[in-house]
Order: structure tokens, then sequence, then C-alpha cells
């Protein structure tokens, strides 16, 4: 791919990006308005449509408190990964 080639394909890159922003923005808008219609409710169904909003409860590790309390034993579980982060900007 020439530079030239690789420019055209960066520049497309960045409007897909602008797009999906704001078709992100509509999506959470349509949800933010069905979840104020939904109220308290956990599911409703809108004819063809069964639509949830329920709690859901999950345990996670808070790695911060224990390197706090625990450093070695914190320490001794630590893995490091490497990846390539790619931009364009």
């Amino acid at each position: 791919m020439s530079i030239k080639e690789m420019e055209t394909k960066a520049r497309e890159l960045q409007e897909l990006k602008r797009m999906r922003e704001e078709l992100d923005a509509e999506i959470e808008a349509a949800q933010d308005a069905i979840k104020a219609a939904m109220g308290d409710q956990e599911a409703v169904t809108a004819g063809a449509y069964k639509i949830t909003w329920k709690a859901v409860e999950s345990a996670r590790l808070d790695a911060k408190a224990l390197k706090a309390a625990l450093p070695d034993v914190a320490a001794r579980f630590m893995v490091t990964s490497t990846v390539r982060r790619f931009n364009v900007v």
C-alpha cells in the first residue's frame, strides 16, 4: 500500500469512527428513552419485543485494595502482557 493509499484509508477510518460516535450517541439516547419509560419495571413487552432492564450483581477483585493490604501477595500474582496500540491522529 502506498503512502497516498494509506492516507486515504486513514481518512476513511477517521470518518467511520466519527460516524460510529454519532451512532453510539443515538443508540444511547434511544436506550435512555426506553429506560425512562420503563421506570422501575424490569421487563416490558412492546409489540414483538420483550425489553428487560434488570439489576445484575457481580463480584470483582479490588486489585488496588489488595496491593495496599498485601503488596507481597499482589506482586506474586501480577501478570505482565504486551500489546501493540494502534492509533491514527
